[in-house]
């Protein structure tokens, strides 16, 4: 069985892109709602958050990201929740800017 990846091509289910561990902070909105928590890790096609205490989101839904890495680089991006647990939020990217991917691949590097 096969999931797609982010080019629509089947790989094999359970396979994840190469995920990047770096902590910042990151304020995740959702109309007048907002939570700042932490970010445990990054890859090419979504983030791991630490959940915020009482942040009311369920799966499928789509939230504002809006990460901060260093003094330059403000990511802001909708993501879609993929993964919940107590402690966990995993989200998918929905749609990362045009003018922001290349600063996020750059970001990632070899990962």
């Amino acid at each position: 069985m096969s999931d797609e990846n982010d080019h629509g091509q089947p790989q094999p289910r359970g396979m994840r892109h190469a995920r990047m561990r770096i902590e910042t902070a990151v304020l995740v909105s959702r109309g007048a709602e907002s939570f700042p928590t932490e970010l445990e890790d990054i890859s090419a096609t979504g983030v791991l958050l630490r959940r915020p205490r009482d942040w009311p989101g369920r799966e499928h839904e789509t939230w504002i990201l809006d990460m901060i890495f260093g003094h330059d680089l403000h990511i802001h991006m909708e993501a879609t929740v993929a993964r919940l647990s107590a402690d966990w939020i995993g989200l998918a990217y929905s749609r990362i800017p045009e003018h922001k991917q290349t600063a996020l691949w750059n970001l990632l590097g070899g990962y």
